[in-house]
């Protein structure tokens, strides 16, 4: 992509796309002429804009003379053109004022994604650490009516989960709590993945069968962490979107709410964003979702010394500040990486 480009293309679809950003109108050659130093009059400027929209960098809506970017013609800015700039010291301020070390992580995800959306003025997304990459720290068993357990997982991070689950067999207060206190002493320090190991391995050998606490300990524990339940996404500031010109279309705001509501397509660009380092860019038409067409996804992934724990993020309209947002989700991303890890020691 950006073939044929030249310099004198190139510098006047960075002014049409900045232009844009700022005003969110299409924009004409006379305007591009007078505010950006290129040395070229409207008529040579009309030219260019030609050109580039032939090769779909840009396009001409129906009702006005100015050119837009398209989701090619940003690809291309963010891959090739954008200076992204430094974070202020307010925004810096800003961002490290929150008390975020010794909270619970579900509040200190919130409180992430609300600066993000502050910030940026957009909309601030965070998706906890899934529950397989978390250190077990803590479990306890609660008797509710009915014969059903409510079981409260602590990881070692601060991630707290709740799950109700129906035993297989009736147990009493004091079964549950000669339970817990067995797992917490065998499993601490395990990682989520090894405890499922361990209570299996356990499961199959000769003690377990021959003691009948022990295997009803060990089934219920398996109920309790038998199926993933990390990859909350928490979604801060939504309504910050609809301030956006681009959203007073009403189908185009269904859309994307009903996005932030399923919420699956959000987890599968977060969890795409896991898998590479630094920063990533979602465009639109990039992601084959067609909920957030229309919009940008700019995320990071966060980790602890053991590795990646989760994604955070800003949404925008497609004609978003990126320059501004880019270093922001790097930031936050760090922060939070920081205090999680100081958290997991």
């Amino acid at each position: 992509m950006g073939e044929g480009l030249g310099d004198r293309n190139r510098k006047i679809l960075e002014a049409i796309i900045e232009e844009y950003i700022e005003s969110a109108e299409p924009v004409g050659s006379r305007t591009v002429a007078k505010r950006h130093p290129l040395g070229l009059s409207p008529a040579s400027v009309r030219n260019v804009m030609a050109d580039l929209e032939e090769m779909g960098y840009i396009n001409s809506p129906h009702t006005s003379a100015g050119r837009v970017p398209t989701d090619k013609g940003y690809r291309f800015y963010v891959d090739s053109l954008l200076q992204v700039r430094q974070l202020t010291s307010e925004e810096k301020q800003r961002l490290d004022s929150h008390q975020l070390q010794g909270r619970k992580i579900e509040e200190v995800l919130r409180d992430v994604g609300q600066s993000l959306s502050s910030i940026s003025s957009y909309t601030g997304i965070v998706m906890a650490p899934r529950l397989e990459t978390t250190v077990f720290r803590h479990i306890d068993f609660v008797p509710l009516s009915e014969g059903r357990i409510l079981t409260v997982f602590v990881a070692r991070s601060g991630l707290v989960q709740n799950k109700i689950i129906r035993p297989r067999d009736p147990l009493t207060p004091r079964d549950l709590e000669q339970m817990s206190q067995y797992l917490n002493q065998t499993l601490q320090g395990l990682s989520i993945q090894q405890v499922k190991e361990k209570i299996l391995g356990e499961l199959k050998a000769e003690k377990a069968r021959y003691d009948q606490m022990l295997r009803r300990t060990l089934e219920l524990s398996q109920d309790a962490l038998g199926e993933e339940l990390g990859g909350q996404v928490y979604i801060e500031g939504a309504a910050r979107i609809l301030d956006q010109p681009e959203f007073a279309d009403v189908e185009k705001m269904k859309r994307l709410f009903n996005a932030f509501e399923q919420k699956n397509v959000l987890i599968e660009l977060l969890d795409q964003s896991q898998q590479a380092d630094g920063v990533q860019i979602f465009i639109g038409s990039d992601t084959e979702y067609s909920g957030i067409k229309g919009c940008s996804l700019v995320t990071s992934h966060y980790a602890n010394r053991r590795g990646t724990l989760g994604a955070l993020g800003v949404i925008g309209p497609s004609r978003m500040n990126y320059s501004a947002v880019i270093p922001i989700v790097d930031y936050t991303a760090r922060l939070l990486s920081q205090v999680l890890d100081a958290d997991g020691d």
